[in-house]
């Protein structure tokens, strides 16, 4: 193996993603092994980062460049990052109470660490952990009524450690590219334009990420190409999306459980699509 590479078998901090995410990718972690280079791999980069499962259990050695267009996410991974200890003080502060939620979903916080716990309190008591705001871009989401825990003292002290090999930014994922050397590994989640294993588009999903966004997504997957990188592509199973990257390059299917929704919404099992242009055994 060339000694450049990073191995895709290191030693790894135990750690779980700490925020729940619609659309997350903790479903793929038992398959992902035969979607990686064998030879390994240099740097690291995610254009949609979201809850972060797939770099949590990766854990590259190297440099990792972590994007999400979602500033507000990506400012609480970075406050996490540089001073957890901050970040827990402000959380505790915090009580999981009806009344509480909507105190402090209504407050504006100045404080970088205030703003982070904030970000992970209302994550993990919300309904659903739904990211949602509305058109003054406030956040949305009602009150989840969870009795879980929502201060993981111990996870986001590992997380912390974990992400000291990070690099962030939040921006549109066209604009990540100047980071991408030959060699490197690109895993592309975006959020999903169309429903599974149906022809139905997902009409709240046009303002954060459109048709018209996945065929940009489609010439920046050739643009990854030219360099030399190898890149990793999830999305929905669904028939405009396999036309919308018919690249040539290898395409999988798995099938998963339904993973998010509230007690009246149909559950299932649906189909992903995986496309990449790793070469494996």
């Amino acid at each position: 193996m060339n000694n450049t590479f990073q191995s895709t078998s290191i030693d790894k901090i135990s750690c779980e993603p700490f925020l729940r995410w619609a659309g997350g990718k903790r479903w793929l972690l038992k398959d992902l092994a035969k979607f990686l280079p064998t030879n390994g791999y240099n740097n690291y980069h995610e254009l949609f980062l979201g809850g972060g499962a797939i770099y949590f259990h990766l854990q590259p050695t190297k440099t990792s460049f972590l994007n999400d267009f979602n500033p507000n996410l990506i400012h609480t991974y970075e406050c996490i990052k540089d001073d957890v200890e901050k970040v827990l003080v402000e959380l505790k502060k915090l009580k999981n109470t009806k009344d509480d939620y909507y105190k402090i979903r209504s407050k504006k916080f100045r404080n970088d660490y205030k703003k982070a716990a904030k970000f992970i309190y209302l994550n993990q008591t919300s309904f659903n952990g739904i990211y949602r705001v509305n058109l003054k871009g406030e956040y949305n989401v009602p009150y989840g009524f969870r009795t879980k825990d929502f201060v993981e003292e111990e996870n986001l002290k590992l997380i912390s450690k974990v992400l000291k090999p990070c690099v962030f930014s939040s921006f549109d994922f066209a604009s990540c590219l100047d980071n991408i050397k030959k060699n490197d590994l690109v895993f592309l989640d975006p959020p999903y334009t169309v429903a599974h294993n149906n022809n139905g588009f997902i009409k709240y999903n046009q303002k954060l990420f459109s048709l018209e966004d996945q065929y940009r997504l489609a010439s920046t997957i050739e643009e990854i190409k030219q360099i030399g990188a190898y890149y990793i592509l999830t999305n929905a199973w669904h028939l405009k999306i396999r036309e919308i990257f018919n690249n040539g390059d290898k395409i999988s299917k798995i099938s998963r459980a339904s993973l998010i929704g509230g007690k009246n919404a149909k559950r299932g099992r649906y189909d992903e699509l995986i496309i990449t242009n790793v070469q494996t055994i």
